[in-house]
Order: C-alpha cells, then sequence, then structure tokens
C-alpha cells in the first residue's frame, strides 16, 4: 500500500481559503481527494492544520486521523517536513509505508487513470515528478540573455523529440520511495523519473482566472 498524502493547510494568501473553494460544485480538495481513492493500493490521507477542511475531507473518504501541528502550518513550511510528519504517524499507527504519492490539493485536473498509471511507472524508481511538456523556447535574463535551445540552429516544433522537449514541473503529482525522504528530506532523489502528464494537468489554481480554466477541463471529465 501506498500513502498518499495531500497536504491541506487553512492560510492562503492568493485565493482566500482556497483548499475548500467551490470549484466544479465541489470543494477544491474534494476533487483531489476523489481521483486517489478511486485508484486501488493507495491510504488516502489529508494532512491539514484546519478543522473544516479535515471535516470535509473526512465527508470526502479521507482519512485525517490528526490534525497537523501549528508549526507546520505557516506560509514558510516546506512540504517536505509535512509529509515526514505524516510518514512518521502512520508508520506509528499502521507500519513503515514503503512510498508516498504527493498530491497537490490546488491541481484539481487529473484524467481518470493518471494516478494508476503513476504507481505503474514509478516501478524501479526511487521518485518521480510529474511534468508537462514543454517546448524549449524559453529564455533567461542573463547579461546577455541565454536560450535554451540552439538560436542557429531553431527547430520547427513539429521535430522536437522527447530529448529535445523540454518538461515543466506541475507541482501536481510525485511519488518517492519513502527511504529517500529520511535520507535526504526531499521529495526527489536517487533514481527520478519523469511522469509526463498531459497538457490539462498543469493547471494550478493561483488565481480566479485558473478556477474558471479548470472548472472547464473539470466539466469534461
Amino acid at each position: 500500500m501506498t500513502l498518499c498524502v495531500i497536504p491541506a493547510r487553512g492560510g492562503s494568501k492568493g485565493v482566500p481559503r482556497k483548499n475548500l473553494l467551490d470549484v466544479g460544485g465541489k470543494p477544491l480538495i474534494v476533487w483531489t481527494i476523489e481521483q486517489a481513492l478511486a485508484t486501488d493500493g493507495l491510504d488516502v490521507l489529508v494532512s491539514t492544520d484546519d478543522e473544516e477542511i479535515a471535516d470535509v475531507a473526512r465527508a470526502a473518504g479521507a482519512r485525517v486521523p490528526w490534525l497537523r501541528p501549528a508549526e507546520l502550518a505557516q506560509d514558510t513550511t516546506p512540504t517536505e517536513p509535512v509529509v515526514r510528519h505524516a510518514i512518521e504517524q502512520v508508520t506509528a499507527e499502521r507500519g513503515r509505508p514503503g512510498a508516498v504519492m504527493l498530491l497537490q490539493a490546488t491541481s484539481p485536473v487529473r484524467h481518470d487513470d493518471t494516478l494508476a498509471r503513476a504507481l505503474r511507472e514509478f516501478d524501479g524508481l526511487d521518485s518521480m515528478v510529474g511534468v508537462v511538456e514543454q517546448a524549449p523556447f524559453i529564455w533567461q535574463a542573463t547579461q546577455p540573455p541565454t536560450a535554451a535551445y540552439d538560436v542557429s540552429a531553431r527547430p520547427r516544433r513539429q521535430d522536437l523529440t522527447a530529448e529535445t522537449m523540454r518538461y515543466r514541473e506541475t507541482g501536481s503529482l510525485y511519488v518517492t520511495r519513502t527511504e529517500v525522504y529520511e535520507q535526504h528530506d526531499n521529495r526527489l532523489g536517487g533514481r527520478i523519473g519523469l511522469f509526463v502528464m498531459a497538457e490539462d494537468e498543469g493547471i494550478d489554481i493561483d488565481t480566479e482566472v485558473d478556477v474558471a480554466l479548470a472548472e472547464k477541463f473539470l466539466r469534461r471529465s
């Protein structure tokens, strides 16, 4: 069984109470919980400091066996200590999980088979990061500016291959062996694999525009 951790802090600066925001007729966090519960092999747990989020998560079917300590729910708190705390609590309660799937509730657009496919593709890896394709026409504002591609031999987009394409980390999904968190205090380490997701699965809700865009794609699912 893979531990699935969905972090959901009560505070949010960009969109207030974002995890409970109505998106397509459901609280935002519920989309991710339902996707995880529909995937065999996941122990779905929400880590939150907020009683209302906890109640919504439990009603949706996720486990919320404890509230996250306040020191792990600050604006500056990294995600890794939150996951390690969940690992420690679950280990004491049910035994040490072999791996952790980390899902971001603010990325609600995932296809029906995405999480199951991630578990299958994780075989033989130590960690895996969800990404979407990104053409390499990216510049860095150095002096002088530098490009992520050879400007003297600009490729046509239709000629790009898996090797010449670039990939943007979505933040939506990670799968990591427990020992990577324990040894490196990081969600990524050891043998890292790319988990290529569809373009619409790269939506991350930070603004009201993102909400409208997510609702458009969620209505199709």
